[in-house]
């Protein structure tokens, strides 16, 4: 059994994807989870800059590329202008989801 991350839902349109994003770092990684219970993100480390929509467009890429998805897969849907940003990934199961996320999180 996959571990279970409270930072994926299921939703009638695929599966939602809370992220806590550091743009401006060396490079784009999965470095940790920010925060805890409910209310918990998946951390990314983004190395574009937060300049017009650079740093949006290289997540998704990222979280397209972490789950196996096309980029038109990966939708964001909520803090455009904000660290916290909620992604709807279509096209993939919570269960396939949380096995992705395990190799990057394997400690949890």
């Amino acid at each position: 059994m996959s571990p279970v991350y409270p930072f994926l839902r299921s939703t009638d349109g695929g599966i939602t994807l809370a992220v806590r994003a550091q743009p401006g770092a060396k490079r784009t990684e999965i470095t940790s989870i920010y925060g805890e219970g409910a209310t918990a993100q998946l951390k990314i480390a983004v190395h574009a800059p937060p300049i017009e929509g650079r740093a949006n467009e290289a997540l998704i890429a990222f979280v397209a590329d972490t789950f196996s998805l096309s980029k038109s897969s990966v939708e964001l849907i909520s803090g455009q202008l904000a660290r916290s940003k909620v992604f709807l990934l279509r096209g993939i199961t919570l269960e396939t989801a949380r096995t992705k996320l395990a190799a990057f999180l394997p400690d949890k």
